[in-house]
């Protein structure tokens, strides 16, 4: 009977988000994950093929995570302005309770190598952006906000705004206030309200 592993990728994943937080991905190497986690290199190289789907597998990981949560918010109940708050509520959350992951998303995906990606991971984060498009034209309607300039708004006060809240704090290694969460919510809020 085989032994199961004694590294799994989760732990290995999780190195390589706190290198990421720390160092930025310049700093998530095959060898620096498994130095993190006291495990051979050759553990990693048996789950990745290589550095590119390493780095892949920790941006996805972290915004599919993200996601799920900020779908739910966003669907959380029928009136698409009280979604739309809940979202901006979420991504504050998420981020305070998440600050290793918040800052790993402060980078950008190709700041993780992203057109060095395996097919899959391209195909996996390309659904990801589909789904996070479809949910802005899907509550832009949902308001009856049409037009290029109306989606513009909407991603502005559901995402852009937000972001920009947390981006600050955590650029400038400071906590996030209590009232963040509040702050967005009535951001977003203002944003769409009835005109």
């Amino acid at each position: 009977m085989a032994r199961p592993p004694r590294f799994d990728t989760s732990q290995l994943l999780d190195a390589a988000v706190r290198l990421a937080a720390e160092s930025g991905p310049s700093g998530v190497t095959m060898s620096a994950v498994a130095a993190a986690v006291g495990a051979p290199s050759g553990s990693l190289y048996h789950r990745f093929p290589g550095r590119s789907a390493l780095l892949a597998e920790v941006w996805l990981r972290t915004v599919e995570g993200f996601q799920e949560g900020y779908f739910e918010a966003l669907e959380s109940s029928d009136d698409p302005r009280t979604g739309a708050r809940a979202a901006a509520r979420h991504i504050v959350a998420w981020s305070r309770t998440h600050p290793q992951e918040a800052a790993l998303l402060l980078y950008g995906s190709h700041d993780f190598g992203h057109d060095d990606w395996p097919d899959e991971h391209l195909l996996r984060a390309e659904d990801g952006n589909m789904r996070v498009r479809a949910a802005m034209a899907a509550l832009a309607g949902a308001l009856g906000i049409h037009g290029r300039p109306g989606l513009d708004r909407v991603t502005l006060a559901v995402i852009d705004l937000p972001l920009s809240l947390v981006r600050r704090h955590l650029r400038g290694g400071s906590p996030l206030p209590a009232h963040a969460e509040d702050l967005a919510e009535q951001c977003t809020g203002a944003l769409l309200a009835d005109d």
